[in-house]
């Protein structure tokens, strides 16, 4: 069984969106197919493994930035050593930032970036945030967006994709994410890799075609849940959307959410609402979150979770 490596730079600074689940895809769908995936967990003050076939990182809050850039900028050098090289990397939200020159965050501090991708980020008051599909060159992505940093591309930088729906990288210019050679940063969270298998496979492509020199036929997987999430995220338009159902109920979500009214668990039903939210209980803790601006506990402690 070929053993594959997977690293994941800062799996703790730079995780509160869930990217963990990008690793977690990839790791299970080399499984699948007769792999050995090997996990390397690197943080601040680590070094990369000897070995090296795939590298993800994930989104973080400006602090979490500031805690890896000084790290990051030691391990700059190999970084853009092993992209040249042609290793595969998925870097999302706050590292995609950082792979690029700078972050100017809106308080006027300036955090540097390794420039593997030519572009500059600056923090802002506007929050570019919802559901977004993208066309690249691997078909159509898609994924939630939930950023205040504005990216803008050098000419001649590509893009990942161009947005079809949401904002992408600046909410002006259409453009999401960024690509060199084998590395691909993106805003999108969801995670990205799980909602998007065709994207995953492309990815385990390339790190097998790395590792070997060779580019494999993949066995195919039923990817019927994959799909279906997907379909339902492409139905679902983000917050800034016109047109959108979600947004529609914007107002009575809002409204019946601050008044906590204290709607009680139903055994064996758990989709029913929370204090009076009209979502359900998975989609409302997303809704809450992310579309509410945090202005209410979305699960007060005297609720109690349904029972199997």
């Amino acid at each position: 069984m070929s053993k594959i490596h997977l690293v994941h730079l800062y799996p703790v600074e730079m995780n509160i969106y869930g990217d963990t689940g990008n690793r977690l895809v990839m790791a299970q769908r080399l499984a699948w197919r007769g792999y050995q995936p090997v996990i390397h967990l690197v943080g601040v003050g680590e070094k990369l493994p000897p070995q090296v076939d795939f590298i993800l990182g994930g989104g973080g809050q400006d602090s979490g930035q500031a805690l890896v850039t000084a790290d990051l900028a030691k391990k700059a050098a190999q970084l853009k050593s092993l992209a040249a090289d042609g290793v595969p990397m998925l870097m999302i939200c706050g590292l995609y930032q950082l792979f690029g020159h700078y972050f100017l965050t809106k308080e006027g501090d300036k955090l540097p970036g390794i420039g593997l991708f030519d572009l500059i980020t600056r923090g802002s008051d506007t929050r570019l945030i919802g559901n977004i599909t993208i066309r690249t060159a691997f078909g159509e992505v898609v994924g939630y967006e939930n950023h205040s940093g504005l990216t803008e591309l050098a000419a001649g930088q590509a893009a990942f994709g161009q947005a079809a729906r949401g904002q992408g990288n600046n909410g002006q210019d259409r453009t999401e994410g960024a690509t060199f050679n084998n590395v691909i940063g993106s805003y999108l969270h969801g995670p990205i890799l799980a909602k998007n298998p065709a994207l995953a496979d492309e990815l385990i492509a390339r790190v097998l075609q790395h590792a070997s020199g060779a580019r494999p036929a993949l066995k195919p997987l039923d990817d019927a849940l994959e799909l279906a999430a997907s379909e339902r995220a492409k139905r679902r338009r983000g917050a800034n959307d016109e047109g959108d159902d979600d947004a529609a109920q914007q107002g009575e979500h809002g409204e019946r959410c601050a008044a906590r009214q204290p709607v009680e668990y139903r055994v064996g039903q758990p989709e029913s609402p929370q204090h009076g939210c009209p979502r359900g209980r998975d989609r409302h803790r997303r809704a809450c979150a992310f579309q509410c601006n945090f202005t209410h506990v979305p699960f007060p402690r005297s609720h109690k979770p349904p029972q199997e």
